[in-house]
């Protein structure tokens, strides 16, 4: 009789742990740098927008709980691919998103891909993700290197900066990055009169500033982000570069760095984003709510982790299902209307179009408020900004 009840156990203990995690619910995981270059990037406040997503979905999907879950891939590509699969073999997460940090990105994308896992990605940068290392199940929202180029890039030239150094992060996201924008400038009848590759989380910018200021080069594009983004506009003010007559041109900014940077340092800098907190009503009620659990205003990453949550879940409703191809499916065909973005839909390489834009940093006479750091000057219309399905070199689309 023991024995019996022994095995009877024993045998439900195996069906226990056979189960996924998430039988019973909807789990999502927000992967990202949260101690490092990036923690104030996405971090913990991109977790924050994510709960927001599932909380203002009803926290439950399909009778199903949403559950969202947060952990450090410390910008190491297989950190954050060793999470990944734990989270979809072991704890049966049913979707990753934020992922910034390109290296990061594509290595998930891919296992996303083996293991018929959707991921968004939010946070990384490289266009990519829906060019050649396209996958039937991964998503790009908020922006990528081609719109930042496009906007950025092309503004500048137009507007008389025709010669152009980089300093370029050394990894997928600056070479990237410096790729598109060059591509830009080059296209316009500028040149690219060198580059220098700069390691991840450098501390000391001197000697790669003195090989962009000694190029003579009127604009100095940044291809880099985070603490390497607005570290290097500190030592190139200390260095006098723009003072001098040379402009830097932040290829991947956002409101959190400029906040971090103060307008003294960061006035007149052109930039490139598809949300700013300020922009219009809808906007401002997403900020507002997020200011008050979180003491600040979210930034592009952290609105579009908002965004890309809310999307998938309205996915999951609408395909009665949490089958990956369905909800694949049902992401492709959703338009995207929400606080973060208005209009946008979702290309056969998982691209998420929509409009960004083009602004200045105010001057600290300029700025009336807390966090009223831009002028807003273009619109950057999605269907220029991001690459058609045809143009983009996905593999697994020919459509237009």
């Amino acid at each position: 009789m023991k024995l019996r009840l022994l095995s009877a156990a024993l045998a439900a203990c195996v069906v226990l742990l056979a189960a996924p995690a998430s039988a019973q619910g909807v789990k999502i995981g927000i992967l990202n740098d949260q101690s490092g270059v990036y923690a104030d990037y996405g971090g913990k406040w991109s977790f924050e927008a994510a709960k927001m997503a599932a909380e203002d979905f009803g926290g439950s999907v399909l009778g199903q709980k949403i559950e969202v879950i947060s952990a450090d891939h410390q910008n190491k590509p297989d950190l954050g691919v060793s999470i990944a699969r734990r989270w979809y073999e072991v704890e049966g997460v049913d979707m990753i998103t934020e992922l910034t940090t390109s290296s990061v990105a594509l290595a998930i994308h891919e296992l996303s891909k083996q293991m018929k896992k959707i991921d968004i990605v939010v946070g990384a940068a490289t266009s990519r993700l829906t060019g050649d290392a396209c996958q039937p199940y991964g998503f790009h929202w908020a922006y990528d290197t081609h719109a930042l180029a496009f906007g950025t890039g092309g503004a500048l030239v137009d507007a008389g900066g025709d010669t152009w150094f980089f300093l370029t992060a050394d990894y997928a996201f600056g070479y990237a990055l410096e790729k598109d924008t060059g591509d830009f400038v080059k296209a316009k009848g500028g040149k690219v009169l060198g580059s220098v590759r700069v390691p991840l989380n450098s501390s000391d910018f001197s000697s790669f500033l003195l090989q962009a200021q000694s190029s003579k080069a009127k604009i100095i594009g940044l291809a880099n982000a985070g603490l390497d983004t607005t570290n290097s506009i500190k030592q190139a003010a200390e260095f006098g570069i723009v003072r001098s007559g040379q402009k830097l041109a932040g290829l991947l900014l956002v409101a959190s760095d400029v906040h971090g940077l103060g307008l003294e340092a960061a006035q007149g800098l052109v930039l490139t984003e598809g949300y700013y907190w300020d922009r219009d009503d809808k906007s401002r009620e997403l900020a507002n709510r997020f200011f008050a659990r979180t003491g600040r205003m979210p930034n592009m990453i952290q609105a579009g982790t908002y965004s890309a949550t809310l999307q998938y879940l309205k996915a999951v409703k609408a395909a009665g299902t949490k089958d990956t191809e369905a909800v694949a499916r049902k992401l492709k065909e959703l338009p995207v209307d929400d606080q973060f973005a208005q209009g946008g839909k979702v290309l056969e390489n998982g691209r998420m179009v929509h409009d960004l834009y083009l602004f200045e940093v105010k001057k600290p006479s300029e700025s009336k408020k807390p966090w009223d750091y831009y002028k807003q000057l273009a619109v950057v219309p999605g269907d220029k900004a991001f690459p058609s399905v045809k143009d983009s070199g996905c593999p697994l689309t020919k459509g237009p």
